[in-house]
């Protein structure tokens, strides 16, 4: 089979295509013939300068496929499913960047039906982010559904990335009212797709001023991409006992938050990192995802908000390099052939 491998950490170039055997499922092991795998900012800091546990590596975390083989002891999946996968990387050294890749039967998800490989690889760490993000507040909900949210005002920042779109889409799902903030009208444009009510612009000295204006009794949720520049945003717009959960570094490494009005508010401040959130939630997530992609409630594209860029296999590092570069919309490799996906060339 082909496969993607590093062997030493560093820029794109010490990726290489390679051919491999492939490897039999051991038990509680699940082999998936991956179609497609998707990448996202984790995938390029662990390949740049990650802690290279492994000889060699495949790169990606997240991807679609079929299953073409289980091992001992799975009885949650079978030969022939459509499926989605999450953390196929983490504490292993076998991503998705590869034609067959060997995964934990857990991190393997039926995929229900009707729902296409492109957005069953656009899930994973945005979409398990999204809902960790929006389940972190001390008065609930801990799961997503139709209405979880009703009555409750979330604040997406940044919503034009991966894990903003779908934060927006599955808040939107489960009965809230959204505002996003982004930089463009393009991407505004893209923030209104995925569904939110409410898009605002910046910079802008007037932003709390707006948000609260939409929102005057303050928002409830906030999810949040850049700490380092909205912390005290955050705060200001915060209903009391509202909750703010980080999940990335955006625009700095470090927070300084105003103190009195924090605590003044009971504000909960939330780090997330799927890597280390624990089964629970993993688990948590996998179910209402999966819930919500039976109500049509996670589609990608441009028209949906989330504008998606494909690479052939070979075309990985370059596939990495633009995701490091800020490409708006999801990255995409197409890896099996035959797949019936379009894969768009510029």
């Amino acid at each position: 089979m082909k496969a993607i491998v590093y062997s030493l950490t560093g820029t794109s170039s010490v990726l290489s295509l390679v051919d491999r055997e492939v490897s039999p499922p051991g038990p509680g092991d699940v082999r998936v013939r991956v179609v497609a795998s998707g990448v996202n900012p984790t995938d390029w800091k662990a390949r740049a300068d990650g802690d290279l546990a492994f000889t060699e590596v495949v790169p990606n975390q997240d991807g679609a496929g079929v299953v073409d083989a289980v091992g001992e002891g799975v009885t949650d999946s079978a030969v022939g499913d459509r499926v989605w996968l999450y953390l196929a990387a983490h504490g292993r050294p076998t991503g998705t960047a590869q034609e067959f890749a060997v995964l934990p039967a857990d991190r393997v998800v039926r995929l229900p039906e009707g729902v296409g490989f492109d957005v069953a690889a656009s899930l994973g760490v945005p979409a398990m982010t999204a809902h960790r993000a929006l389940t972190v507040h001390e008065h609930g909900p801990s799961r997503l559904a139709p209405d979880a949210l009703a009555g409750r005002v979330v604040l997406v920042q940044g919503g034009a990335g991966a894990v903003g779109h779908a934060a927006i889409q599955l808040a939107v799902w489960a009965g809230a009212t959204v505002i996003a903030t982004v930089s463009s009208d393009e991407k505004a444009w893209l923030a209104h797709a995925a569904g939110a009510n409410h898009v605002v612009r910046y910079p802008d000295d007037g932003l709390a001023d707006r948000i609260r204006g939409i929102a005057p009794d303050g928002v409830h949720h906030v999810v949040e991409v850049a700490p380092g520049q909205n912390a005290a945003l955050d705060v200001e717009v915060l209903a009391n006992h509202g909750s703010i959960a980080y999940y990335a570094n955006n625009n700095g490494d470090s927070f300084t938050a105003p103190i009195i009005a924090s605590f003044a508010k009971n504000v909960r401040w939330q780090g997330l990192l799927l890597y280390t959130v624990g089964q629970e939630a993993l688990h948590a997530a996998v179910e209402d995802i999966t819930a919500a992609l039976r109500a049509g409630a996670l589609p990608v594209g441009e028209a949906a908000g989330l504008p998606l860029t494909w690479f052939p296999l070979e075309e990985t590092a370059a596939a990495h390099d633009a995701v490091e570069n800020g490409s708006t919309g999801k990255i995409l490799i197409s890896v099996s052939g035959g797949t019936g996906i379009a894969v768009p060339r510029s």
